[in-house]
């Protein structure tokens, strides 16, 4: 009597299928996790600028005028996921609170952001403009 011996796997065709759709995806799918990476370290730096700014206005409301610098009061030169450099330019009547990016991470897109009395803005070599400052806040 002759036994007939099945083999299981996979066959060549099929592992190539395979690892193209695997391909396929992660070719779609890159693009949207390095925009949500870069989104999570935008929000790291908004919520450093967002704390200053309260800071700042809660001073001016008590005071009569700005002045974190020059009366110490104590703000982080580091965003809280130390993604961002901040840095504060103060006057009795004014204020900007700047967040740069610290290098190995660049924001191409939106660049630094900064804030002042009068609102949010953005800045370092990125075109500044109402719809490009609301998109690098929005989101």
């Amino acid at each position: 009597m002759v036994t007939i011996q099945k083999f299981f796997g996979f066959s060549l065709i099929e592992l190539l299928i395979v690892i193209t759709i695997i391909g396929v995806l992660t070719t779609i799918s890159y693009p949207s996790y390095t925009e949500y990476v870069l989104r999570s370290k935008r929000a790291d730096a908004k919520f450093a600028l967002l704390q200053a700014q309260l800071a700042e206005e809660k001073w001016r409301a008590n005071h009569f005028s700005y002045g974190l610098i020059t009366d110490g009061i104590n703000i982080r030169d580091i965003s809280p996921d130390n993604y961002y450099t901040i840095s504060l330019s103060v006057t009795p009547t004014t204020y900007l609170i700047t967040a740069t990016p610290k290098a190995p991470f660049v924001d191409p897109s939106c660049g630094s952001f900064a804030i002042n009395q009068s609102g949010k803005t953005i800045s370092n070599n990125v075109q500044t403009t109402i719809t490009k400052v609301n998109e690098c806040w929005g989101k």
